[in-house]
């Protein structure tokens, strides 16, 4: 079997290199390489990824070549995060960052010559029916198939998950073992090109800073301001700057700037029942075509362990969900990931366009 491994320097595909070869394999590795050298918003962390990488590779004696797509990545995925942010939308960069570049330019680069690619995702495939379905990963808390909710049918077909039977303990405990180079390296964090860099200091790279109000929602009372619109999110609570709360961000007015807040944990405005999705893309095929009325899912709207139980029905050209439970900081931009009633299968995505909120007089979006 011809496998290529997608090797980060991090300690998930380490261990994937590693188990490969222990099952025989002599898989070809490869880092692809997304940031700009000479961005002065970079920090240093992927040239220690790199330094990893190649070290995991001088371990086992295997080829480590490194695949530049970084203007791949600037022209799909940076445009689209900086577009949705203008708009005041929250993207999910990692999400396409999977679709387009991990499993698309990589694959027309070199996937295309091999059988599988691998990587240390926290995910699994499984065959049901005659076809390859993307399932959860045992690690709820690491599960990361929201992340590849937009990946197609001929992409998930080619993907080896070997991390999905293993909790996140497991795999730290054989890299120790394995005395990996990576075995105590901390898990990265943010946007997956962007390192360690925070989140803010990429947007203002690009959207700069413009004062506007804070206002409270219920009474129309100035609270303070803030450096512009796109640097919040619905459902926000940290970052406001403002005392005698908690505040949660429950609407913005990108066109005049203003960004609305509701104080307490309890508070009406922050909380909905239901989301619209538009453009929702089956991974591999819609397993409740034909199906009328209400159908039983599972469903997640942000990067957490919990699947939430809910009702998935047509929408017009779209979908909607019913939640059963209240759901806070429902933010348009990103993607409505639905399962199965048994969040076994990871389904396929939305991109949430509206929410429907629980007071109608204060509408959130």
């Amino acid at each position: 079997m011809n496998i290529a491994v997608l090797l980060s320097g991090g300690v998930d595909s380490s261990v994937v290199v590693h188990l490969l070869c222990e099952q025989g394999h002599r898989p070809s590795l490869f880092y692809i390489k997304i940031g700009k050298d000479d961005a002065d918003y970079m920090d240093c962390s992927a040239e220690e990824d790199l330094e990893m990488a190649s070290a995991v590779a001088r371990r086992y004696g295997l080829s480590l070549e490194v695949v530049d797509l970084h203007r791949e990545y600037w022209d799909n995925v940076a445009t689209y995060a900086i577009d949705k942010v203008r708009r005041g939308l929250t993207p999910n960069p990692d999400v396409m960052c999977n679709k387009l570049i991990k499993f698309g330019c990589f694959e027309r680069y070199a996937g295309k010559d091999f059988d599988f690619t691998a990587t240390g995702h926290y995910a699994a495939t499984i065959l049901q029916n005659g076809k390859v379905w993307l399932g959860t990963a045992l690690d709820p808390v690491k599960d990361q198939t929201d992340f590849l909710a937009q990946i197609d049918y001929l992409q998930v077909s080619k993907l080896m998950f070997p991390l999905g039977g293993l909790m996140k303990q497991e795999v730290r405990d054989i890299a120790l073992k394995a005395k990996l180079p990576s075995a105590r390296r901390r898990d990265s964090q943010g946007i997956c090109f962007l390192g360690k860099i925070n989140y803010n200091d990429f947007v203002r790279r690009f959207l700069g800073e413009k004062e506007g109000r804070i206002i409270e929602l219920e009474t129309g009372k100035i609270l303070g301001t803030h450096r512009g619109y796109w640097f919040h999110t619905i459902g926000q609570r940290k970052g406001l700057g403002l005392g005698g709360g908690p505040w949660f961000v429950v609407r913005k007015d990108t066109d005049e700037n203003v960004i609305y807040v509701s104080r307490g944990y309890e508070t009406e405005q922050q909380y909905g029942y239901e989301f619209s999705m538009q453009d929702f893309h089956f991974i591999t095929e819609n397993p409740w075509e034909g199906v009328e009325g209400e159908i039983p899912v599972t469903f997640k709207i942000r990067h957490t362990p919990d699947f939430i139980g809910g009702k998935l029905l047509q929408d017009g050209d779209g979908y909607r969900i019913v939640s059963e439970e209240k759901l806070q900081g429902i933010a348009p931009g990103q993607f409505g990931v639905v399962y199965d009633e048994a969040s076994r299968l990871c389904i396929g995505s939305g991109e949430i366009k509206y929410s429907i909120p629980l007071n109608p007089q204060y509408p959130l979006s």
